[in-house]
């Protein structure tokens, strides 16, 4: 009998469990349903923000595209304007020393002009009047003969002088106005090349005036940090492949610059605008500083080395590095133009860029980085005060 209650018991328990845990499932079944009805909304939502920051990539990516090939025609536009700023200055230079030479021959002209009108005048004196007079005075007829033959030769000397200065003279001013010509086909190339980079400039602006909106749209998510990081990503990268190309094509052995700290020249003189080591992301710091300067401005080099990059690079725009040796690297961003290629060497004070805003940069600066073994380093440091 008492096994017989045990049982039942048991029985009874088990059968209130089974009603209790369906009861459970039957209530929480609309919760489990509106979970699920979450869960795919929030999917949903996820995979949207994923499409549109897609597309945002998308649109930066192809806009940075079309900022390179602006940005690299308004650098050979500038290059050209640097090298005919040149030969003008050149041309200039010619047209002076030919007018200084012109005006020296004109000086002696004046002067043998002088003397062979007195020559005339003692000439004359000695004419006709002369002859009779020492006719009727008696005086040696052979000596009066030589002297007429003697100032006749010496006029007709002074006078083949005169001709080949004259000559001279107009040559010198045939040249004076072929130079002149020159030097107004040089203003005539120099307005047109400044009215071409005019025009890109202006399409310049408007691409970095999109590029600037869609950089706002993704401040708040954390792709624009991204993007500053792939930036300095792609910095290092190209350099390792540049430093190892440079120390196969090595030749001339560079000393670094560690006896120079605090010794070198600033790459340009303006306003810092950002400080090494300052905040420029979130966490992102800055790893060299950028300097205000107006476009145009020459970059120098800071001491002397090798050229082991030369290129449009995302970020920085048209970025130039120079290898010291031993390590040490300098780095130039944000310039309109490089007047350097990859392989030049360079000598400190040398100018290696013309200041610019490439890289979809707000203002003309330079970007300057010093790296010592891969290693960013505080370039202030390293410059005079």
């Amino acid at each position: 009998m008492r096994d017989m209650i045990k049982y039942l018991n048991q029985t009874l328990r088990a059968s209130a469990l089974c009603t209790g845990a369906l009861l459970c499932l039957v209530i929480s079944l609309p919760s489990l349903a509106a979970n699920q009805n979450q869960l795919d909304g929030v999917k949903q939502e996820i995979s949207r923000q994923q499409s549109q920051l897609s597309s945002k990539q998308k649109k930066i990516t192809s806009l940075q595209k079309s900022l390179k090939q602006q940005e690299l025609a308004i650098a050979a536009a500038a290059r050209k304007i640097h090298a005919a700023e040149g030969e003008l200055s050149t041309l200039e230079s010619s047209i002076r020393q030919f007018h200084g030479q012109l005006q020296q021959l004109q000086q002696q002209q004046v002067g043998q002009q002088e003397m062979l009108k007195e020559l005339l005048n003692n000439h004359y004196r000695q004419g006709k009047n002369s002859q009779l007079a020492s006719l009727l005075s008696g005086e040696d007829s052979t000596e009066l003969d030589r002297m007429s033959v003697y100032a006749e030769r010496l006029s007709a000397a002074r006078a083949r002088a005169l001709d080949e200065l004259a000559a001279t003279t107009t040559e010198l001013q045939l040249k004076q106005h072929q130079l002149n010509q020159q030097k107004q086909q040089q203003k005539n190339t120099l307005a047109e090349l400044k009215t071409e980079k005019s025009k890109l400039e202006a399409e310049q602006r408007k691409r970095k005036k999109t590029v600037r909106t869609i950089k706002t749209q993704l401040k708040s998510d954390t792709q624009y940090l991204t993007e500053l990081q792939t930036n300095e990503k792609r910095l290092v990268d190209e350099i390792a492949k540049a430093k190892a190309a440079a120390e196969a094509a090595r030749r001339v052995p560079m000393d670094g610059l560690a006896k120079r700290k605090g010794k070198l020249p600033w790459p340009v003189k303006g306003k810092v605008l950002h400080q090494y080591g300052s905040s420029q992301q979130g966490e992102l710091r800055w790893k060299g500083m950028v300097i205000s300067k107006s476009a145009g401005s020459q970059v120098k080099a800071v001491y002397p080395g090798k050229v082991v990059f030369a290129d449009w690079l995302r970020g920085y725009g048209l970025m130039l590095v120079i290898d010291h040796g031993k390590g040490d690297m300098s780095f130039y961003g944000y310039n309109q133009t490089l007047l350097k290629k990859v392989g030049d060497t360079v000598q400190a004070n040398d100018a290696i860029a013309l200041v610019g805003d490439s890289g979809g940069q707000d203002q003309s600066a330079l970007y300057f980085e010093i790296r010592r073994k891969g290693s960013p380093t505080n370039p202030v440091s390293w410059l005079t005060k």
